[in-house]
């Protein structure tokens, strides 16, 4: 059994769509990134790629790199789940959290799971999803951005 942990932020930009989970959620902004900025996203393939030994997803994914420039998260972690095939692990479960003030994103859990597990080929039962305040405390309760943490034992 491996464990791995993953940690991602992102401010809000104006102009730009919020997509969590692989999923567009309704509000005014967006979060500023190389990529689509899916802070829930990165947070798992960092835990992946931690759990496997293969450092970061700046490691694999450098936003030098214009090949990535607003690229779909849900791409970058289907590489994520097939380098972790190749070292012949598999996910028993992911637990992440994301930290936030607005906008309330419960109503989005049962789509995100479903997305990722549909990419990383497990049970929607394998992937808990939660969400945080931080009681209007630091740069995600003013609302500047969110942060996200997961989580993730392989087998």
């Amino acid at each position: 059994m491996k464990i791995g942990i993953g940690f991602d932020v992102h401010n809000f930009q104006s102009g730009r769509k919020l997509i969590l989970g692989g999923v567009e959620i309704n509000h005014s902004k967006g979060l500023a990134g190389h990529s689509d900025a899916d802070v829930l996203v990165h947070s798992i393939m960092d835990a992946i790629l931690g759990a496997c030994g293969l450092g970061d997803i700046g490691n694999h994914f450098p936003d030098s790199d214009s090949r990535y420039k607003n690229i779909s998260s849900l791409l970058l972690l289907e590489e994520v789940n097939k380098k972790m095939k190749k070292k012949c692990l598999s996910i028993v479960n992911i637990d992440c959290i994301l930290i936030l003030e607005k906008p309330k994103v419960s109503k989005y859990f049962p789509e995100m799971k479903k997305r990722l597990s549909g990419i990383l080929k497990i049970s929607e039962e394998a992937i808990n999803i939660k969400a945080t305040t931080t009681e209007g405390l630091g740069f995600c309760g003013r609302e500047e951005g969110i942060a996200a943490e997961s989580a993730v034992l392989l087998k």
